[in-house]
């Protein structure tokens, strides 16, 4: 974590966040217990997309951590009304979208670094309510978010009709 930085991303720089989210995206597709989709450009396009639709709303946020300038992590958080049906939540509610740290620099401080942002920026925005969806079989970030105090609340079945992770 030495000479680690972490700072709001600037949209405009939202490309530097592809070979984060590709590490990710092929740690999903090696943990999971379904197929994942196999096109790593289909994927990080669809997820920039997503992304920069998110950030242009104005309420969402990416937080980058970086070493000697180059990104080794990032925390994008998705921030809602908190009118739910279900659970007790306050005004808003927030969701973690994405956790990722490079390989060469998990284990090493950085995801917990992240979080701990991430939760000093829900502190100062009101936000108290956090969801994060884990990916079936990937049990250390499970194990992750249960030491930061979360826990299971619901489970989400799919049925894909491409079946083959394409």
């Amino acid at each position: 974590m030495r000479g680690t930085q972490i700072a709001m991303l600037d949209p405009g720089r939202l490309d530097e966040l592809e070979q984060l989210w590709l590490a990710l995206h092929r740690h999903h597709r090696a943990v999971a217990d379904l197929a994942v989709l196999r096109d790593d450009a289909l994927s990080w396009r669809r997820r920039r997309d997503w992304y920069a639709a998110m950030l242009a709303g104005g309420h969402d946020f990416a937080l980058v951590a970086r070493a000697d300038g180059e990104p080794v992590g990032y925390a994008f958080v998705h921030i809602r009304p908190g009118d739910d049906d279900t659970w007790p939540v306050g005004s808003h509610m927030a969701e973690l979208v994405s956790l990722a740290v490079a390989p060469d620099r998990r284990g090493g401080g950085i995801g917990t670094a992240l979080m701990d942002a991430v939760d000093a920026e829900l502190d100062l925005r009101g936000v108290v309510d956090l969801e994060v969806a884990v990916m079936a079989g990937n049990d250390g970030a499970r194990r992750f978010y249960e030491r930061r105090g979360l826990r299971l609340g619901e489970l989400l079945l799919f049925r894909f009709g491409a079946g083959d992770g394409g």
